[in-house]
């Protein structure tokens, strides 16, 4: 009875052991730094950022409009240019191209 209760406790510690190792290694990423990005990288994750920050001041001046913080007249002067950066921002990330530039950064 006290052999099975031991070697019961042997394979407990094992299997414990087995599967909590992934969580006790320390994780050694290969890199995880952004200025190791590619030039072609770094100029669609900067193409990014500038569609997400059209977008959320679209957004923003949306909602302003709507409760009234913003007035009809400031709101249609607002909102061309950021429509306008939002546009050349989507457009460059579906062509490939610099917003303001004219030709294709990837084939």
């Amino acid at each position: 009875m006290t052999l099975a209760l031991t070697l019961g406790a042997i394979l407990a510690l094992v299997a414990v052991y087995f599967v909590a190792r992934p969580f006790l290694r320390d994780p050694t990423p290969s890199s995880d730094r952004l200025d190791e990005l590619t030039s072609a990288e770094r100029a669609r994750l900067e193409v990014v950022e500038e569609r997400d920050r059209a977008l959320a001041a679209l957004k923003e001046l949306e909602f302003d409009h709507r409760t009234g913080k913003v007035n009809d007249e400031d709101y249609r002067e607002q909102i061309a240019p950021l429509r306008r950066r939002a546009a050349a921002a989507l457009k460059a990330l579906e062509s490939g191209v610099e917003p303001g530039d004219e030709r294709p950064t990837r084939n």
